[in-house]
């Protein structure tokens, strides 16, 4: 709860698919925010441990595996490392970093499923899914592309069109095919086990809605939209060959889904490392088991459901296990204004990122925690970067911080000057300095790392400030005592700096610490300003950041953009011809032209426009199309387009479309609709 004193902290972070590198999103959204609170606790020399490891099961990979022509085992091995090396290079400090093939976690996995398949926890349900009879298998939704019904993408995949937004299941798609022969699919009964999440429901509504209401305004509010619509038994089991066999007869064929075998992954992650060294971490039951332990989840919204909704009311039916206190989630990080996309290699590699600005781990972390997408989505851009290490990192933490170390060798020869009577000017400045520490714990401990790492940097706005004012260099001349407190004053302020910024930049701290000769790093001195003595010797000083360079930047901003022409060269493809139809198949479609009488935005929609067609009949037609990204409303008042005339009524937004205005798709995904050459009367079949 949220007033309970815990005497340890489980925080795990979300399972990164094992079937491509890490990017600037899953960076932002959820390895640098969990990094920098283990950090701090760790600082605070609270019981903490840090849990991380790879999803190698679910469709993805197995996706991956086959356009390579290779066994899901060896995408998983190969992405592991690739992940794993990345993270420690980047310093995200796990204290394990394991994977969901070991051992350990198909039996933990297994046995968490077993026990409730034996109390009666799970439901057996006979239901309808689609079979493709050439590969002879059930298609998991990633494996079925249709039609999307509301936008008429003829792309979207059997659980959400890409297009759109739009959440489907592969039943809905209009013309589906299997991805894995081409084929059209059947529809077959097969058998899975389900968790009654509506068995759960009125808990739920207790446990999240009345008592975490902290919980942050996101994570809130999808939990209360989905609770609101009325939760539904979900499949726990899944007809693939890729997975954990689902440990129970008559299952042969499936699997457990990877939403019940990727949280438990937490759990033997943590098991693998307590058994490893019970020493130092004890049990495992200690770190989930035990009341006296606070569960903290950090991940990306795209994945609230599952943490917050789907994996609680697993451990609930278990019954053994505590509950996350707290789920921090952000929203997502989009990169040069456009979004992230694995699939377009529209994205900064970390693996990449860490070749091409060797050393420069410091600069991201700092970057993507200052444009953190806590409260709303995000913009990451090459030139932001560039200006945050030149004016911030460099300019303003950097430049004090020399200026600092090269006065005192100046002057002192890197010894740390007695200090004498304080004046005013440095009454104020210890003063603006020490709640230091309060104001970065109130927002780490609420979960505002932005604001956090904010306050962290005004130690160095207020140390460049103190030097400007008093400009020692001058003082010199005339009073040497003066200038030996100025800068005895200042270095305690950088021995600030590198406890406060220890949880945000760990590599720049060390190298500051080290250039101060200062051993230990302890938070609970963070505002002193008895940190370094009198006749303390300092390492000589130097550059903490370097800047950045235009032709640096150009490479990178080149390197999107060769991206981008790759993406659109890779676009210009047509779709395969569908099967062959009879002509009184076509004949069946009642196409006519309609001239657009008005046209505007559905509220509450971004997807939708409303049409008003003259059809030729002497009554008006309404038509909803998602063509709202693509169009004014206002471009396509007075002209002629064609329409499908014949389909059956369907009411969106609770407006009925009778028909469906006809567009074609370009290369680049976008939408064009369909007009005449030359002025045609409205109702004018097309033939």
């Amino acid at each position: 709860m949220k007033d309970k004193h815990f005497k340890r902290t489980t925080v795990t972070a979300a399972l990164p698919y094992a079937n491509g590198g890490v990017h600037i999103g899953h960076l932002a959204g959820v390895y640098v925010p969990s990094d920098i609170y283990v950090r701090y606790l760790r600082l605070k020399h609270e019981e903490v441990i840090f849990i991380g490891g790879s999803d190698e099961h679910g469709v993805p990979i197995t996706l991956r595996a086959k356009k390579e022509g290779v066994t899901p085992q060896d995408i998983c091995d190969r992405y592991h490392k690739m992940i794993k090396d990345s993270f420690e290079e980047f310093g995200i400090s796990f204290d394990i970093y394991s994977r969901t093939t070991s051992d350990i976690h198909h039996k933990f996995a297994s046995d968490f499923f077993r026990k409730l398949y034996d109390e009666g926890k799970l439901e057996e349900q006979e239901t309808e899914q689609l079979y493709d009879e050439e590969a002879k298998q059930f298609l998991a939704d990633r494996y079925v592309m249709g039609e999307c019904p509301h936008c008429h993408n003829p792309n979207a995949y059997g659980d959400q069109c890409e297009k759109c937004g739009t959440a489907l299941s592969p039943m809905e798609l209009i013309a589906p095919h299997s991805t894995i022969s081409g084929s059209k699919p059947v529809v077959k009964t097969t058998k899975n086990w389900y968790l009654p999440l509506n068995t759960y429901q009125p808990w739920l509504q207790k446990w999240i809605l009345e008592e975490h209401k902290e919980w942050r305004s996101n994570v809130y509010g999808q939990c209360k939209s989905w609770l609101d619509m009325d939760l539904q038994p979900r499949a726990m089991t899944r007809d693939l060959n890729w997975g954990i066999p689902v440990p129970v007869e008559g299952a042969d064929g499936k699997v457990l889904y990877v939403w019940f075998d990727a949280p438990i992954g937490y759990i033997s992650n943590t098991k693998e490392l307590c058994d490893s060294n019970p020493e130092r971490f004890g049990t495992w039951q200690k770190w989930w088991q035990d009341p006296d332990t606070r569960l903290l989840h950090f991940i990306g919204k795209d994945n609230i459901v599952f943490h917050c909704i789907i994996f609680p009311s697993m451990l609930k039916a278990h019954g053994d296990y505590i509950l996350p206190d707290n789920v921090p989630s952000n929203e997502f990080l989009n990169l040069e204004n456009d979004k992230i996309s694995t699939s377009r290699n529209w994205a900064v590699w970390l693996h990449e990122y860490l070749r091409e600005f060797e050393g420069k781990q410091d600069v991201l972390r700092y970057v993507l925690t200052a444009n953190a997408p806590e409260t709303k989505d995000n913009n990451f851009t090459w030139k932001d970067f560039q200006e945050r290490n030149n004016n911030e990192l460099v300019a303003v933490y950097g430049n004090f911080v020399n200026r600092a170390m090269q006065l005192t060798w100046k002057y002192w020869n890197g010894v740390v000057p007695a200090c004498g009577e304080w004046q005013e000017i440095d009454l104020q400045t210890i003063q603006e300095f020490k709640d230091v520490k309060a104001k970065v714990e109130y927002f780490l401990n609420a979960f505002k790392f932005r604001e956090a790492q904010k306050e962290a940097m005004n130690l160095a706005r207020i140390g460049n400030k103190y030097i400007a004012e008093c400009e020692p260099w001058k003082v010199w001349k005339t009073d040497e005592q003066r200038v030996a407190t100025i800068l005895h004053l200042s270095l305690q302020l950088v021995a600030n700096l590198s406890i406060a910024f220890e949880p945000f930049l760990p590599f720049s701290s060390a190298k500051l610490r080290q250039m101060i000769n200062m051993d230990s790093c302890e938070w609970n001195e963070l505002g002193s300003i008895e940190l370094l003595k009198a006749g303390h010797q300092l390492s000589p000083a130097a550059l903490l950041f370097e800047k950045i360079s235009d032709e640096t930047i150009d490479a990178q901003l080149q390197k999107l953009e060769n991206t981008k022409k790759e993406n659109e060269a890779a676009s210009y493809k047509a779709e395969p011809i569908k099967p062959n139809v009879g002509f009184e198949d076509f004949e069946k479609m009642d196409i006519r032209v309609g001239r657009v009488l008005n046209c505007e935005k559905v509220k509450k929609s971004k997807k939708l426009l409303q049409f008003t067609i003259d059809d030729g009949s002497g009554t008006e037609r309404t038509i909803l199309s998602g063509i709202a990204a693509y169009y004014e409303p206002e471009q396509l008042i007075g002209k002629d387009v064609l329409f499908i005339a014949n389909f059956p009524p369907r009411k969106m937004m609770g407006i009925e479309s009778q028909g469906m205005i006809l567009s074609a798709v370009n290369f680049d995904g976008s939408l064009t609709v369909t007009t005449t050459m030359g002025e045609v009367k409205p109702g004018s079949q097309v033939g």
